[in-house]
């Protein structure tokens, strides 16, 4: 999650009110963390309405808010101007007051009580001006547009039309309706997502970071182009648990994008590498970038169904990265990294070996226990904190002081994700109002014609659009909001067409013109930033083409015969290594234009899903024939190379 970013790295400086920064930070993690073990239930006997604990966690995430990040950035942030001291204070008592009398101003919408109009009236501003601070204009001018759209719905032209509501009854629904600003994706950020950070943060501070990276450089090191390697496997290893792709290149790409320079990588592609690295891990199982879990809720499914129809795509994304990474080192001659600088892989999993339990018990706690996933957290933070407090690595090990720090940084890392939950369920509550929802589906699926493939297109356009500049969370809410219902409405599974917008909602962070990941990554690079996202894309080519292919193959999220789901993954494995090395420009050794064109309609035909059409299998019969026909041709003509022919020295006479 974001990270204070638009604060700086100070402050406010008096004492008092950073005493004060750190107690409602550490306030909103332990009322999360008591929520999801059932404190209220079990010691204190204390029943309330889930919307009035939400309300309780925005009226401490309000004042932080305000205190903490400037309306610019250009403003001098060791000091809170008075208007932001208001900002905190009404924001604050509202949300108190939402808290205290929800039960009663929820059931009173035709009529619209006064004080439920004040609190309300102020709620969504405060939250709007919250949102802008935290995830910036775009969202904040998304959600402007869908309150605006209430007053003109029934003036929209076409499939836009939907219901108009009067001001009032706008504010007071999207606030007091229990499908809107307090709704699931709230619910959802306040109970399973700061768990997550949380226990994210108990790794970081007892060593784990450290663990994973040089665990990266253990067993990555000794290979060709190896300082790419390492940044693909630690990024996915960290970033399967931060919840930010921006976050993740700055926390592994400031060690892993000067070793790529250093080792011959182009800055360019070394920032590119590493910004879609870091993007993949909001792709990957467990965490998502908090998207797993607000997927779950919204299809009301497991848990453990997300993350399994997630895997495979994910691992085929990080495979092609590592794919085409090595065949970059290889037609570029990069070497691997020196000697010196890798550690003893025995010796790393020595004194890290309880990191990787904490993901066993995780797993185990979802997967076999059938835990909710904020329990889980809770289990698997217990265990950090045990074995971080016990082992440690590389000289960090867990004591009051540092758990202080993961409690209070869970608080100020969650500020901004609960506002775009927030946010969000203002949308929501808007397309449920209007009925705006069902007509931009209609709208899209008119668009296409009758075409599946024109459908994914569109909706693949409009979810790049819609998520530039936005973070994970935001983006999937929204989309999974506009954009899913219409790919559903087209007879396609629920779980794919939701797994499809994630993916291009994603591909925002590497596709210019507004590449946060890729502009990041280039920042640390020292690179111009529109090259970086032009580089970004190729390497990441992949998750612009799996998507496709999930939907119209549900065997690679894991769905249909075992059979079939094996067939799958072997021939997507090959075919993507074809594509890698058309784009790249080298399979076993440099190969010129014709022969990357047929390596990658070969390895087109090898991913074509067999299911999609009455003669799928064919084409996939016929990649595979092509395939094996290059693969010979380039084999043969290797070891006639003389680049490649080892020349044996002549014995001494």
């Amino acid at each position: 999650m974001a990270e204070l970013e638009n604060s700086g790295p100070a402050g406010p400086t008096h004492p008092v009110v950073r005493g004060l920064v750190a107690f409602l930070a550490a306030a909103i993690t332990l009322t999360s963390l008591a929520y999801a073990a059932d404190v209220h239930r079990w010691t204190l006997d204390i029943v309330f309405a889930t919307e009035q604990f939400l309300a309780a966690i925005l009226a401490l995430a309000l004042p932080l808010l305000f205190i903490w990040f400037r309306a610019s950035a250009k403003l001098d942030k060791s000091r809170v101007p008075w208007y932001d001291w208001i900002f905190a204070v009404t924001g604050c008592a509202a949300a108190i007051y939402m808290a205290i009398h929800y039960t009663r101003l929820t059931e009173f919408a035709s009529s619209r009580p006064l004080d439920g109009m004040v609190s309300g009236t102020i709620l969504v501003i405060v939250v709007l001006e919250g949102l802008r601070r935290t995830a910036g204009w775009a969202l904040f001018i998304i959600v402007l547009f869908f309150l605006a759209y209430t007053q003109v719905a029934d003036l929209m032209p076409g499939g836009l039309e939907g219901l108009p509501a009067t001001p009032a009854r706008a504010i007071y629904y999207v606030v007091w309706d229990n499908g809107s600003m307090m709704g699931l994706p709230m619910a959802v950020a306040c109970t399973i997502v700061i768990a997550y950070i949380f226990f994210g943060n108990l790794l970081a501070r007892s060593g784990g970071s450290q663990f994973f990276t040089d665990f990266a450089v253990a067993l990555m090191g000794r290979f060709r182009g190896g300082s790419a390697k390492i940044a693909v496997v630690a990024s996915s290893l960290f970033g399967s648990i931060s919840g930010s792709a921006v976050s993740n290149v700055v926390s592994t790409g400031v060690i892993t994008i000067p070793m790529m320079r250093q080792g011959g990588y182009d800055p360019k592609v070394a920032a590119a590498i590493e910004s879609v690295a870091s993007t993949g891990g909001q792709l990957m199982p467990p965490i998502m970038g908090a998207a797993a879990f607000l997927m779950a809720s919204l299809l009301n499914v497991t848990y453990a169904e997300v993350v399994l129809a997630a895997l495979l795509p994910a691992i085929l994304y990080y495979v092609a990265l590592f794919i085409q990474v090595d065949l970059e080192a290889a037609r570029k001659g990069i070497k691997r990294v020196e000697e010196s600088l890798i550690p003893n892989l025995l010796l790393v999993l020595r004194k890290g070996w309880h990191y990787p339990l904490a993901f066993v018990v995780l797993i185990v706690s979802l997967f076999s226990l059938n835990l909710q996933p904020e329990t889980a957290a809770l289990y698997a933070s217990f265990t950090i904190l045990v074995t971080g407090t016990l082992f440690g690595y590389g000289g960090k090990r867990m004591h009051p002081k540092r758990l202080w720090e993961a409690i209070a940084k869970t608080g100020t890392g969650s500020v901004d994700i609960l506002m775009i939950c927030a946010a969000a369920g203002i949308i929501i509550g808007v397309l449920n109002l209007t009925g705006l929802g069902h007509a931009l589906a209609s709208s899209l699926v008119a668009m296409a014609g009758g075409s599946l493939f024109l459908l994914l297109l569109f909706s693949a356009i409009v979810c790049i659009i819609l998520g530039m500049g936005m973070p994970t969370a935001g983006v999937y809410i929204l989309l999974a909001t506009l954009v899913a219902p219409a790919i559903i409405e087209f007879g396609v599974d629920k779980l794919a067409a939701h797994l499809f917008v994630m993916y291009f909602g994603m591909m925002s962070m590497i596709t210019p013109p507004v590449a946060l990941a890729a502009f990041t990554a280039a920042s640390l690079a020292g690179t111009k930033a529109m090259a970086t996202g032009v580089a970004a894309v190729r390497f990441g080519w992949i998750a612009y083409i799996v998507p496709f292919l999930f939907v119209l193959s549900p065997s690679l999220i894991l769905q249909g015969p075992p059979l079939q789901v094996a067939i799958a993954i072997v021939t997507a494995i090959g075919g993507i290594w074809l594509i890698c090395g058309a784009v790249t420009g080298y399979l076993l050794r440099p190969m010129d234009v014709p022969l990357r064109l047929l390596a990658g309609l070969a390895g087109l035909g090898m991913l074509f899903p067999a299911s999609a059409l009455p003669y799928g299998g064919w084409i996939d019969v016929a990649g595979v024939v092509l395939g094996v026909l290059i693969v010979g041709w380039e084999f043969w003509a290797r070891r006639s190379d003389p680049r490649f022919t080892r020349i044996e020295p002549t014995p001494a006479e």
